[in-house]
């Protein structure tokens, strides 16, 4: 019989948005972790946007980006924006100084 911590732990895995980011699921890992050098982006404010970038998929994409951090295979991977469409709306999030950039080979030499 699973111990109590055993069970919320596994529904923890299972329902967890940062365990979603991570690429670990259920069933355990579906993707590797971000790779060193990868960088993560959090929304600081919402961003000036031309009416052709104003559509469904970018803005569900900046809500979750306004709720938690995601890195650029998060986005290609969760929502219909191709890579160009992506890179340019993370090149015009940090023009505006509209994004929090991380970048993950801090956290690697941190670790060592």
């Amino acid at each position: 019989m699973a111990s109590l911590y055993d069970t919320l732990y596994a529904i923890a895995r299972r329902t967890s948005s940062f365990t979603e980011f991570l690429g670990l699921g259920a069933d355990g890992p579906d993707s590797k972790l971000p790779e060193p050098g990868d960088l993560i982006y959090r929304l600081k404010h919402w961003p000036h946007l031309p009416h052709r970038q104003k559509t469904a998929d970018v803005l569900r994409t900046l809500s979750v980006m306004s709720h938690r951090p995601v890195n650029r295979k998060w986005i290609l991977a969760s929502s219909r924006l191709n890579e160009k469409q992506v890179d340019s709306l993370l090149a015009r999030l940090v023009d505006q100084g509209a994004v929090e950039v991380t970048d993950t080979s801090q956290f690697a030499r941190a670790a060592r």
